[in-house]
Parts: C-alpha cells; sequence; structure tokens
C-alpha cells in the first residue's frame, strides 16, 4: 500500500490543509483506491512559501490548493499507482 502524507502545520492549515484532505478521501473513494492508498497527516513538509504541501510515497512533494485538488491527484498520485 501506498501513502500520501498531507502537511496540517501551520501554514497549510491556514491555507486549506483539511478541505485538501476531504477532497483528497473522497478522490481515494471515487477512483476505489481505499487498498492501495493510505493517506497521513504530517507536519511541516518544508515547502511552506505554496500551497498545501503534499508528500507521495517516493518522497516527491507537491503543492495543492483546495482549488486543483482533483487535478493534482490525478497528475501526480493516480497516474504514479
Amino acid at each position: 500500500m501506498e501513502y500520501v502524507k498531507i502537511c496540517i502545520g501551520s501554514a497549510c492549515h491556514i491555507k486549506g490543509a483539511y478541505e485538501v484532505i476531504e477532497s483528497f478521501q473522497e478522490l481515494i473513494k471515487e477512483y476505489n483506491l481505499q487498498s492501495e492508498l493510505e493517506l497521513r497527516a504530517s507536519f511541516c513538509l518544508g515547502q511552506c512559501t505554496g500551497d498545501v504541501s503534499v508528500m507521495r510515497w517516493d518522497g516527491e512533494i507537491v503543492s495543492v490548493s483546495k482549488d486543483n485538488t482533483r487535478e493534482a491527484f490525478e497528475k501526480y498520485i493516480v497516474a504514479y499507482i
């Protein structure tokens, strides 16, 4: 099973981390990836200048906003599973 860490530190919290988490949870269900992908909350991932930091299982960190969660999920997560 692969995992995705979503930062819930102060900066990411303000930028909408919990909305990103909720969207990712819905997308995991929509794509039927419950047995393949796990979400994990994380404190600072060191990328505080962008949007909410999301780290893939291979260490790749991307910035995700509340407005581009589907696009980011498809491009950076689904494409690599």
